[in-house]
């Protein structure tokens, strides 16, 4: 695992865009096309979308926290 993937799953939260890029190699758009079909889980805080970072570990296969 890289140290920007590291730095984005220590976080309780992150962007959408940055999500699909670091972890699936999206583009911005294909970011939030994916979240929206359901491929990674995201909540809603006020207008942002986020991605919280304990489920993307477990579908990334990365238990716990940040290794």
């Amino acid at each position: 695992m890289n140290d920007e993937m590291q730095k984005l799953l220590a976080a309780p939260t992150a962007d959408v865009p940055e999500v699909g890029r670091v972890c699936f190699g999206l583009s911005r758009n294909g970011s939030y096309h994916a979240a929206k079909r359901g491929d990674f889980p995201t909540i809603q805080v006020g207008r942002l979308l986020k991605v919280p970072t304990a489920p993307l570990r477990r579908i990334l296969g990365i238990e716990g926290g940040a290794a």
